[in-house]
């Protein structure tokens, strides 16, 4: 059972949404993970690398800094090679299909009233819910 926690979650949202905002702000940009992380790679169309790769790093740090404070991670991922292989390409193709992310459009999209990322988001959450309930309620996983 996940466990209820308010004002966690209330501050995590916040930081998201102020993280958007700011990006928005200081670079004109959409704060979309895919985006940010599909500008990674060559070739590079603008100056913003360094940018994008202390996104990341921060996406990637920010578990360890909570760690550091000696608060409880608690995340779980699954030791199944082949169901997370699967997972990943799913979630890459669908953020290509989708022309963004959950952040991109669930975040950013909502925000700025985009018709687009109304359905985009709508799709993300009952495939969500779907996955949620066959992987509970019908595999038992």
């Amino acid at each position: 059972m996940t466990e209820f926690t308010p004002v966690a979650s209330l501050v995590g949202g916040m930081l998201i949404g102020l993280s958007a905002v700011l990006m928005m702000l200081l670079e004109g940009r959409i704060a979309g993970i895919s985006g940010i992380a599909s500008r990674l790679f060559p070739p590079y169309g603008d100056g913003g690398l360094a940018g994008r790769l202390a996104f990341v790093a921060g996406l990637v740090a920010a578990p360890f800094v909570v760690a550091a404070t000696g608060a409880p991670v608690m995340q779980t991922v699954s030791s199944n090679l082949a169901l997370m292989v699967a997972a990943g390409l799913l979630v890459g193709f669908g953020s290509v299909w989708g022309s963004g992310c959950t952040s991109g459009h669930g975040v950013c999209g909502l925000a700025r009233l985009s018709r687009r990322s109304f359905v985009a988001t709508g799709v993300f959450m009952a495939t969500g819910f779907a996955t949620v309930f066959v992987m509970r309620h019908l595999i038992g996983g």
